[in-house]
């Protein structure tokens, strides 16, 4: 993978600068299609009542990114990297061996997305629809070959692509004021909303992009003056923290949106949203065949954008657990296959998304607990080691994320 570093000879200014785009790309993960369906099933269902737990999960997001982001600052390496460094060979393997489980579920949820909005678009059978995600992934990929900023910058501008679709879904269905006020004070009601909002916080650790995001990171600061190199750092940490705020904010708005129109839209109807499908075609007969087009741009690019992400993951984590790469082309063929294979199949897609994420789930806790372990060390992170505070607040989370993803993923099992 190629990385532009940032020379000792740039300006302060001009070094600051190079630090912002990594978010961005994370900020991905939390607007993937499986995001969709479970905001539009929560504001569908309790309208604007779990707004208040978007709120509190982007903002561990915010927790989890800022750590990752930071452990490339500090170190100039990614997680999986100084995993090999620091764990034992048999936990180094284990990691990697969950790690590429993960990287397939991802993708398979990414390139399901990505072929159902093909066909709400333009009609394309899903298996034809899942290949040309593939391919479009695959050629976003081939933007990182002549430079990282490149490929942060097609991402971006994918994120836009979707913060608009849902703002102007906003905007065709009009805003609630005092309903989202009133979202915003945390509350239940039954059994199911606590189900929904357990949902919601448990999706919101994507565990591919912790390890991506210390590697996007790490690669903007290898040309740093090593005399220099930590005072350096500390310096840019200012720059990173703007970068996880602006770009993990923007996918807190994007998922707010979601709620939003699911609630002003759905929540007193009688449509079905339990699939993307049917909220696809409800926004159509409620809003209008411009709000259906909206939402149909925002999911494309978002299945176009985190497949991409997902295989540039699943690159990072073979390398720094291993050592080794495979080829491009090989790497997109070993995650997109099996979402090709269930898509060609038959299986539900809603289905496969729904084990997709369980799937996920049972990742979690192998890259969030090495985060924490690692970036509270201070010979390893220096001045950049976290505060006592910030340990004990991101064990808090990491408890709260893995005990809830545990839950769920006994509901799915033994429901």
């Amino acid at each position: 993978m190629t990385a532009t570093t940032s020379a000792p000879g740039r300006s302060p200014t001009r070094r600051h600068m190079t630090m912002y785009g990594p978010a961005f790309v994370a900020a991905i993960a939390y607007v993937d299609p499986g995001n969709f369906a479970t905001n539009f099933a929560a504001g569908s269902q309790f309208g604007y009542l779990l707004l208040w737990v978007i709120i509190s999960a982007n903002l561990m997001a915010v927790l989890v990114q800022l750590l990752s982001a930071k452990l490339g600052l500090a170190t100039g390496c990614d997680l999986p990297q100084l995993c090999r460094r620091r764990f034992p060979r048999p936990v180094v393997w284990g990691l990697w061996l969950q790690a590429e489980l993960v990287a397939v579920a991802t993708d398979l949820a990414e390139v399901i997305g990505g072929a159902i909005a093909l066909n709400l678009l333009f009609g394309i059978p899903l298996p034809g629809g899942g290949l040309i995600t593939g391919i479009v992934a695959f050629a976003l990929l081939g933007l990182e070959t002549r430079g990282h900023r490149r490929f942060e910058l097609a991402v971006a501008g994918l994120l836009l692509v979707i913060v608009l679709g849902f703002f102007a879904d906003v905007a065709f269905a009009g805003v609630d004021m005092p309903g989202i006020a009133g979202g915003v004070v945390p509350d239940f009601s039954g059994a199911r909303s606590v189900l929904l909002a357990t949902g919601i916080l448990g999706a919101t650790v994507m565990p591919h992009v912790i390890y991506l995001h210390s590697s996007l990171t790490s690669a903007h600061v290898r040309g740093l003056d090593p005399a220099d190199s930590a005072g350096s750092r500390k310096a840019l940490l200012r720059s990173v923290r703007r970068d996880v705020l602006f770009g993990l904010g923007l996918a807190g708005l994007v998922n707010a949106a979601m709620l939003i129109v699911a609630a002003k839209v759905f929540h007193a109807s009688d449509l079905s949203t339990e699939s993307i499908d049917e909220v696809h075609t409800g926004l159509g007969e409620i809003l209008g065949a411009h709000a259906a087009l909206a939402f149909a741009l925002a999911l494309l690019a978002s299945g176009f954008a985190s497949s991409s992400v997902g295989t540039y993951a699943g690159q990072v984590i073979m390398a720094g657990f291993l050592g080794r790469s495979l080829p491009l082309t090989l790497r997109r063929a070993f995650t997109l296959t099996p979402a090709l294979i269930i898509l060609w199949a038959g299986v539900s897609p809603t289905d496969a998304l729904v084990w997709s994420q369980v799937v996920l789930s049972f990742g979690i806790p192998f890259a969030l607990v090495p985060l924490i372990l690692l970036t509270r060390r201070r010979d390893l992170m220096g001045p950049l080691a976290n505060r006592p505070v910030t340990t004990v607040t991101a064990s808090a989370v990491a408890a709260l994320v893995i005990g809830l993803n545990l839950y769920l993923i006994g509901q799915v099992i033994f429901a």
